[in-house]
């Protein structure tokens, strides 16, 4: 009867995480998420996916790299693919930054060639 609840949480996690990967797929379909930043939230559910199958996987894992308490191991790893995260995202939003800076002097350029006026749009 005790091994009735890590199976009920084991067969949870599947599901959850399973449900989450066709998600993240239709999404990628439906054109809401690029597939560049589908990678991690895929990788992340694939590992989740991988220890919920092998039920004793976290503890022989944590065992050898010595961390005494193995859900610490998934904080640890949880807060560092946010990290990578985030700053993937500052080196994308840096980049669309000075794009957007250069269209939008491009723009500011062709207005002036054309003889507009900037702030109405009307020549």
């Amino acid at each position: 009867m005790d091994n009735i609840v890590p199976l009920k949480i084991q067969i949870a996690t599947i599901l959850v995480s399973i449900g989450f990967l066709a998600y993240i797929g239709r999404l990628i379909v439906r054109g809401r998420l690029r597939e560049e930043y589908a990678f991690i939230w895929v990788a992340c559910t694939l590992v989740l996916l991988f220890f919920a199958f092998w039920r004793n996987g976290l503890n022989i894992v944590s065992s050898a790299l010595g961390v005494f308490y193995p859900p610490s191991l998934v904080f640890m790893g949880a807060i560092f693919a946010i990290l990578i995260y985030l700053l993937h995202l500052s080196v994308e939003v840096s980049r669309l930054r000075a794009i957007n800076k250069n269209l939008a002097q491009k723009i500011a350029l062709m207005e002036e060639h054309v003889g507009g006026d900037n702030k109405t749009g009307r020549q």
